[in-house]
């Protein structure tokens, strides 16, 4: 009798077969092993039975890790072990977490921790979909009050035709990746980039990845029933209505009122007041420490309800504006004059500092992935400083949000960069946040637009991006361009879009309710265009295209091609020549394999001094050719004659004008400067050379 209870469900998936299983691996948690073409996931899911005391938000972690055995590598450095978390691993936990979170019911306080892990790979298609698949199956099993379970697809756009969960080389090829997840009933989630593609495409492509996963949802449904799932014995904790209905009668007009302060600082401070006399009235000291918190929560409940009911009976937001106005813009480049590329972006009470710096391929980010070693040539940093919300903080390293914000605004940027081989600078966008108050990872696009085109990069067109939000009672809904900080914690959904005025290069979108529908999706979407289209034409104003050169301070390049069977020359022996070249002139060189030739230099005259010594290195030498050469040895015969670094020719004296020579050194020395003719080389590379008139020593 085997020890093991397994479950297992085998299902198609577009082009892949997928099998869930469960009893067999980790059986102290609720697993799910899940296979999906190449690729293997282990998911354990841990639920605590009980929240902690005092607890007040929902635990929720995912981690999602790749362990290196999985595609047959041993780990880079010293430690030969898989360490923190790579910036992939945290992107695609972020992925896994923001479509379950919100089918978690509100006062669900229990810890939930979620691990899944690569433990197999054929390098053929990304982990991520199965990993989510897992997710789900791990969570339905699991006795939690999760509202799911949930499927995932990826969707790939290939000569006008959607692929479902296309490999690693189909991506390749097309215009779209995009992840899109969500319910039986409605979509939760959506991340993607795309190269210019329409919002009709687009939302194409997210309907299409929906209805795709259905199959994936029924399977981990029958999945559940076969495992025996039982549902969660868990209660939403009883809202005191009677102290809710007191609190609004009292303070909801005063709530209201503050919502009309456009300054942050000064709305915030007004609704700190409210909240304190609120507590003093309903929880006045010496009260227990649990109706202070009751009072607290109820309070929040109550903000919560009054800016939504306001913006659904139509009533101006809270700065003043109507659902599709986009706040007050001001676009400045160059404002940092010794940075290669730099804009200053403020929309209302958002503003980034963007800076583009240019360099060479030897500054390129080398990225450990299963499938191997790969080079990125573009990299985009956002930084989120806690003095842009006017709050003290702990600098450390980038954290998740960062992360994740950074990558949306590359997404948004990376489809109108030009292509490596005419373009090969490597580039570095920083985003620094310097305000924040909504969607500073679109004024990262847009700040990383202007100032790559300050610094003179042919981007193929403008890219900026715009935040939407919804507020959505019942069959009531709206709408919001460009949302506010409060109006992303108290809404609905929050939507960004990002592109040029030729198509959509990033889409990314979360739900913080069980779904939303088609239509909400196109108002959306054609929304976010307009406000698109209006802040490109406010920053077109300032600058709509790179500047003619690029800019002073950041390094000249050229490209030219030699004869690979000269790279050995160049190099030279240890690399002892390619040094010498890069120390006198200050450039620095790449050689490809095929003999193309990289030239970077700090300055124009530094690029021309190193292609010159290239150029003579590897300059091949002809009959006929005249050359200006050095004198490096006397013999019997003759001289040897240096032409070119590296190649000397013998250059024959017996007579001169008819007299004949008795003794070559009265005619040469070694270090003199004259002029020869090539006359032939033969077979062997030997080099003859001839001179008219040979001056006295």
């Amino acid at each position: 009798m085997s020890m093991f209870n397994i479950v297992r469900k085998e299902f198609q998936y577009g082009q892949h077969t997928v099998v869930l299983e469960t009893g067999r691996i980790a059986r102290q948690a609720n697993t799910v092993f899940v296979t999906m073409g190449g690729v293997s996931v282990l998911v354990a899911v841990v639920a605590q039975p009980t929240a902690k005391a005092g607890q007040d938000f929902f635990p929720l972690t995912v981690n999602y890790q790749e362990k290196q055995y999985a595609a047959g590598r041993i780990p880079g450095g010293y430690g030969k072990r898989e360490g923190r978390a790579s910036e992939a691993e945290t992107l695609i936990s972020r992925l896994i977490d923001r479509p379950i979170r919100p089918l978690f019911p509100e006062g669900y306080y229990n810890e939930i921790q979620v691990t899944a892990s690569v433990v197999s790979s054929d390098k053929t298609m990304h982990a991520d979909i199965a990993a989510m698949l897992g997710t789900s199956a791990a969570l339905a099993i699991a006795g939690t009050p999760f509202k799911g379970p949930i499927g995932a697809a990826r969707v790939g756009f290939i000569n006008g035709e959607y692929i479902l969960n296309p490999t690693i080389a189909q991506l390749q090829e097309g215009d779209l990746d995009l992840v899109v997840a969500g319910t039986d009933k409605a979509v939760l989630m959506v991340e993607s980039e795309a190269k210019e593609l329409s919002e009709d495409q687009m939302l194409g492509a997210v309907l299409f990845g929906h209805d795709e996963m259905q199959v994936a949802v029924a399977a981990i449904k029958d999945f559940a029933a076969q495992v025996g799932a039982q549902p969660s014995n868990w209660t939403a904790p009883a809202v005191n209505t009677e102290l809710q209905d007191k609190l609004k009668a009292r303070f909801e007009a005063q709530v209201s009122e503050a919502y009309t302060l456009t300054v942050k600082q000064e709305r915030y401070a007004a609704l700190d007041a409210i909240k304190e006399a609120a507590l003093a009235e309903f929880a006045p000291e010496g009260s227990d420490a649990g109706l202070s918190d009751e009072v607290a929560n109820l309070f929040e409940d109550l903000k919560y309800r009054t800016v939504r009911d306001n913006i659904l009976s139509g009533k101006p937001r809270i700065d003043g504006r109507d659902t599709k106005t986009v706040r007050a813009l001001d676009v400045q480049v160059g404002v940092l004059p010794r940075t290669h590329g730099s804009a200053l972006f403020t929309r209302g009470e958002t503003q980034a500092l963007v800076t583009a710096t240019l360099g060479n391929t030897r500054d390129a980010l080398m990225v450990d992935t299963l499938a191997g070693t790969k080079t990125d040539n573009f990299m985009l940093h956002y930084n989120f400083p806690a003095y842009s919300v006017g709050e003290t903080g702990r600098e450390s390293g980038p954290k998740r949000r960062e992360i994740g914000h950074g990558r949306l605004a590359r997404r948004g940027v990376q489809a109108v960069l030009p292509p490596a081989d005419r373009f090969p600078y490597v580039l570095r966008i920083v985003s620094d946040i310097t305000e924040s108050n909504g969607s500073s990872s679109m004024a990262s696009v847009c700040g990383a637009s202007l100032a790559l085109m300050d610094a003179g990069v042919p981007l193929k067109a403008p890219v900026a991006g715009i935040a939407m939000g919804l507020v959505k009672e019942g069959e009531r809904f709206a709408v919001l361009s460009d949302i506010l900080g409060d109006e992303d914690h108290l809404g609905d959904m929050d939507f960004k879009v990002a592109g040029s005025a030729n198509g959509i290069t990033a889409l990314q979108m979360d739900i913080k309710i069980e779904g939303i529908t088609e239509e909400i999706m196109e108002v959306a979407l054609n929304q976010a265009y307009s406000g698109r289209i209006h802040i490109l034409n406010a920053m077109n104003q300032v600058l709509n295209r790179a500047r003619p050169e690029i800019n002073m301070h950041a390094p000249t390049y050229a490209v030219i091609q030699i004869n690979p069977d000269k790279i050995r020359d160049v190099i030279g022996k240890g690399g002892a020549t390619i040094r010498a070249l890069t120390e006198e002139t200050g450039a620095s060189v790449d050689i490809e394999d095929n003999g193309t030739v990289r030239v970077f230099g700090e300055s124009k005259a530094a690029t021309a001094a190193a292609i010159a010594k290239i150029q003579a290195l590897t300059a091949e030498v002809e009959p006929g050719t005249i050359y200006t050469g050095t004198v490096v040895r006397i013999v019997e015969f003759g001289a040897f004659v240096n032409i070119l670094p590296g190649t000397d020719g013998l250059l024959h004296i017996s007579q001169i004008s008819n007299e004949r020579i008795a003794n070559v050194a009265d005619v040469l020395t070694e270090g003199q400067k004259v002029q020869v003719q090539v006359q032939d080389v033969d077979q062997r590379g030997r080099i003859k050379l001839s001179m008219k008139d040979i001056p006295q020593a």
